[in-house]
């Protein structure tokens, strides 16, 4: 049996309006169930000590300055299952070469031993508070949506939707058919990523491919008189090996360098992996690719943290766009009240689930959106969220399209003016041949979305 330490790691009087004005810790809400025959308290107690500075014995190195910075359990509720645990801000590491904190330390302590104790059935993370002076030790993103508007020749206060796609199929083409799809779809649309499996295959070498993208973009560009956007994965285990990556990219995209976001598989890669990049190329848009995430994410799992967790953490460590979802529009598991993930993301002052959070300025994170979407499901997606400020990248929605990935493309694009003019889609469709042809492309989702829709715009079977 552990020993009952919640005498020194609990203190169940202190407020958490006194702990947020105070300034000195990070406090971090779980949903938390201890096992059988375990006291809630005690448990609760035993968790923050493992997150901290205990162990489950008396030891004889622990002394007074130690206590003082011990994880302190201030807020339970056994029948919510609600957990909260305040982190002195001393714990956590700081990097010799310039002071700053890390993520690293964070998930470390926050969500690390005590993910496998014996006296917890579950304890996942639903949210967290930075403190002013957290915020100011993270690096926060270097570029933001904005920065696209501007190469997209956009206003940069609400420059609006972002039409993109992902390459298919997943594991990509040989080079030339990969830059004949991306020359297609930009022919209609702004913004290409390579899917996260697609690096330097043996089919697609990135010193083959990488020059015809680029050549496809400066076609793409000169045709339609518009700036075109592509975020190439530099994904890899190795530091050297993902620089050797971007500087071939940014090498070779030569004068449309600031026209490439750098893609990382945040999740799989790790904070290490988003911090290279991040501070590496502070030049480049960097697109956080969450692929994995819902191994501890989904509703199902019981442990870890929440794709809005996820997402909050994205943001300080300098992500400039990241994967949110479709809130239930699209493919993806996924509610319609996901939209605290974007507004946490995009906004600076945001009540999360459990705490409000202030960012201070720090550039905002944009929600990317992928996974099923197509022209027929945007606009109640924006209607949803409220804005258009977002990247959607739409595979199949671009394409699937009956006419072509351009059509595709323009079909998104139509869609978003759509909304943004508070049309009714059936009949904004009557005047925008590719949004209409939308509806024989995924006549499924016409059927569900817009009942009638055959007679009402004269398609025939």
């Amino acid at each position: 049996m552990a020993l009952d330490q919640s005498a020194r790691y609990s203190d169940l009087s202190l407020k958490e309006e006194d702990l947020i004005a105070g300034g000195k810790h990070i406090l971090c809400a779980y949903k938390m169930k201890p096992k059988e025959g375990h006291g809630y308290l005690e448990a609760a107690a035993h968790f923050a000590a493992e997150s901290s500075t205990g162990t489950n014995v008396e030891v004889s190195t622990t002394d007074d300055f130690t206590k003082g910075v011990d994880a302190l359990v201030y807020h339970i509720d056994e029948a919510t299952e609600d957990m909260r645990i305040a982190y002195p801000i001393e714990l956590f590491d700081r990097n010799v070469t310039d002071g700053r904190m890390m993520l690293v330390s964070f998930l470390t302590l926050t969500i690390g031993n005590n993910q496998g104790m014996g006296d917890i059935a579950y304890a996942k993370m639903i949210d967290f508070f930075m403190p002013p002076r957290a915020i100011q030790l993270f690096d926060g993103p270097a570029k933001d949506i904005s920065d696209l508007w501007r190469i997209l020749g956009r206003p940069i206060k609400d420059g609006g939707y972002i039409a993109g796609t992902i390459i298919k199929p997943k594991l990509g083409l040989r080079p030339e058919p990969f830059a004949e799809a991306a020359y297609q779809f930009w022919l209609g649309g702004d913004f290409i990523k390579n899917d996260e499996p697609q690096g330097n295959q043996t089919f697609a070498p990135v010193k083959k491919v990488m020059p015809l993208v680029a050549d496809a973009m400066r076609r793409a560009q000169d045709e339609t008189g518009e700036a075109k956007l592509f975020s190439a994965n530099i994904t890899a285990d190795d530091h050297f090996e993902m620089c050797a990556r971007a500087d071939f990219i940014l090498e070779t995209f030569a004068e449309n360098a600031d026209h490439v976001a750098f893609l990382v598989d945040g999740f799989v890669g790790g904070p290490g992996m988003v911090t290279t990049a991040r501070r590496q190329y502070p030049n480049q848009y960097l697109h956080y690719h969450r692929a994995g995430h819902g191994m501890i994410t989904s509703p199902s799992a019981k442990r870890g943290y929440t794709a809005f967790v996820l997402a909050k953490m994205s943001r300080l460590q300098g992500a400039s766009g990241i994967h949110v979802g479709t809130m239930g529009y699209g493919k993806m598991e996924g509610e319609a009240d996901d939209r605290i993930i974007a507004y946490m993301i995009e906004r600076d002052s945001v009540d999360g689930p459990v705490y409000h959070q202030e960012w201070y300025g720090m550039k905002p994170t944009t929600p990317i959106i992928s996974g099923g979407m197509n022209a027929l499901r945007l606009p109640g997606f924006f209607e949803n969220l409220g804005h258009a400020n977002v990247i959607n990248t739409a595979g199949g929605g671009s394409y699937g399209h009956i006419d072509s990935p351009a059509a595709g493309a323009i079909s998104l694009r139509q869609a978003y003016e759509c909304w943004k003019a508070g049309a009714d889609p059936i009949e904004f469709a009557k005047e925008h041949k590719e949004f209409a042809r939308a509806f024989e492309s995924f006549p499924h989702d016409a059927d569900a979305l817009y009942p009638g829709w055959r007679e009402k715009l004269g398609v025939h079977k």
